[in-house]
């Protein structure tokens, strides 16, 4: 392997980076922002430079291609949707799905690598005593919750982070804070997800 200048080693740590992080590489756009190249040739003559180099293999017309092979992705790693942010206070308007992703080893939440997953980032402190705070991205998985568990609601047309539970047979959601009270479908309730572990930066 012919050896790397300073800049195309930048490069390569910051496509592994990406890969490792999200399981996937960064579009030329990013490294272009990233590094702060003034146009986007400037990284794709790194790119090239790189697949020269025989260090990342690329395919032609993807955006995203620039993938270091020997970089090991852990088996139940992959890229997991972020929606939009979600309530853990009121209820407010329903999730719309974004284009983020986050990187996520799903064996490590003991959740198999098929499973339909999604996160949302949480806005509010009404769950703070489940040890949820404002800021944190919640991992869900789309199946039947079991009475007790945290979920991702749409009550009434409107989304929240709240503990589902049961009365006599009758679901109602829970905060996990006194300030907030305890919410009951006047007519739906739908559960979009249920909680499965959670992601915090780590200022």
């Amino acid at each position: 392997m012919a050896e790397l200048t300073a800049r195309q080693q930048e490069v390569l740590e910051f496509i592994r980076q990406q890969q490792q992080q999200t399981g996937f590489p960064p579009s030329s756009r990013e490294i272009q922002a990233y590094f702060g190249f003034h146009s986007q040739t400037a990284a794709m003559n790194h790119l090239r430079a790189l697949e020269r180099k025989g260090v990342i293999n690329r395919t032609p017309g993807k955006a995203r291609s620039a993938v270091d092979p020997n970089l090991r992705i852990l088996p139940g790693f992959r890229p997991i949707p972020v929606l939009g942010q979600i309530p853990a206070g009121m209820p407010s308007e329903a999730l719309e799905w974004s284009s983020a992703k986050v990187g996520v080893d799903l064996a490590a939440f003991g959740v198999e690598s098929g499973a339909e997953v999604f996160a949302v980032r949480v806005c509010g402190d009404s769950m703070i005593g489940a040890q949820i705070a404002d800021g944190d991205t919640v991992l869900l998985q789309k199946r039947v919750p079991k009475n007790g568990e945290i979920v991702a609601a749409l009550i009434d047309g409107e989304s929240t982070l709240k503990r589902y539970l049961l009365d006599r047979g009758e679901p109602f959601l829970k905060a996990e804070n006194p300030l907030y009270p305890d919410l009951l479908p006047a007519a739906e309730l739908v559960i979009q997800g249920v909680m499965i572990g959670l992601l915090r930066r780590v200022p």
